[in-house]
C-alpha cells in the first residue's frame, strides 16, 4: 500500500465499502481492513498516510490496535467510537488517537474530520512572508520547529502525537494569553464544543506528562480556573 493511502479499518463491509467510495468521492485514496489484529500488522509495515479505526474489531479490538501500533506509527489516527460510550473516547486520546468521531457518522462529517486532520499532519507550506522566529519556538530548554514539527526537551526529542504537538503549538504560540477551552476545542477539532465533552482536558494532561509538567502544579501549561489554559514562556 502507498504511504498517500487512507487506511479504513471497519468490520462492517457495506458500510467499509460505502464509507471508502465516498472518500475517494472526495479525492482520496482509501483501502479497507476488515480485522483487527490484521490492521494492527499492517499499519506500522505499510505506513499509510492516516488511519481510521472503528473501536469493535474481530481479531483485536480498535483500542489496542492504537495502543500497539502508536509507538512505531506517527500518522493520525482517527477513532471511530460508540455515540454515548465516553469512556471509548476517553481511552483512545489516552492511548494515542488524534481525535474521534461517533457513530452513526455521517459521511460529510467524516470527511471533514479526515481533512482537518490531514491538514494538521501534513501543513500546506507558509507563507514566505510568515517570519521565521514564528515557525521556531524556544522556551529555555524547550523547542518547538514548527518547520520540522519536532520538539525537543533538554536536548532530547520528545515523540508527540499529532494531536500533542498541535496542542503544544497552539498553547506555545500564544505564550502569555489565556486561552479558553472552548477556543482549544473548536481549533483543534474544527466543530463546535459541546460544553461537556473532556477532549481538551484528557489531550492537555497528556501533554504535561510528556513534557515532565507536575500533574497537580503545573509550571508549563497552566490552568486558570474559570477561564482556560495558559503557557508560560
Amino acid at each position: 500500500m502507498s504511504n498517500e493511502q487512507i487506511l479504513l479499518v471497519e468490520d462492517d463491509v457495506e458500510l467499509a465499502a460505502l464509507t471508502a467510495d465516498y472518500l475517494r468521492g472526495h479525492g482520496y485514496e482509501v483501502v479497507i481492513e476488515h480485522n483487527g489484529l490484521m490492521a494492527s500488522q499492517r499499519i506500522p509495515a505499510e505506513n499509510p498516510k492516516m488511519v481510521i479505526l472503528d473501536v469493535m474489531l474481530p481479531g483485536m479490538d480498535g483500542l489496542d490496535v492504537c495502543r500497539t501500533v502508536r509507538e512505531s506509527y506517527r500518522g493520525p489516527i482517527l477513532m471511530l467510537t460508540a455515540r454515548t460510550d465516553q469512556v471509548d473516547q476517553i481511552l483512545g486520546l489516552e492511548l494515542g488517537a488524534d481525535d474521534y468521531v461517533c457513530k452513526p457518522v455521517s459521511p460529510r462529517l467524516l470527511a471533514a474530520r479526515v481533512k482537518a486532520l490531514l491538514r494538521r499532519q501534513y501543513p500546506a507550506n507558509e507563507s514566505q512572508n510568515t517570519s521565521a522566529d514564528r515557525q521556531y519556538l524556544t522556551f529555555g530548554n524547550l523547542s518547538i520547529d514548527n518547520n520540522s514539527r519536532s520538539v525537543t526537551l533538554n536536548d532530547a526529542m520528545l515523540d508527540l502525537s499529532t494531536l500533542e504537538y498541535d496542542m503544544l503549538w497552539l498553547l506555545a504560540k500564544n505564550v502569555g494569553r489565556v486561552l479558553s477551552r472552548t477556543e482549544v476545542f473548536e481549533v483543534l477539532r474544527g466543530i463546535e464544543y459541546d460544553g461537556q465533552s473532556r477532549f481538551v482536558d484528557i489531550s492537555i494532561s497528556q501533554l504535561r506528562a510528556k513534557l515532565g509538567d507536575n500533574q497537580s502544579k503545573p509550571a508549563r501549561i497552566k490552568t486558570i480556573r474559570s477561564k482556560g489554559y495558559l503557557f508560560v514562556g
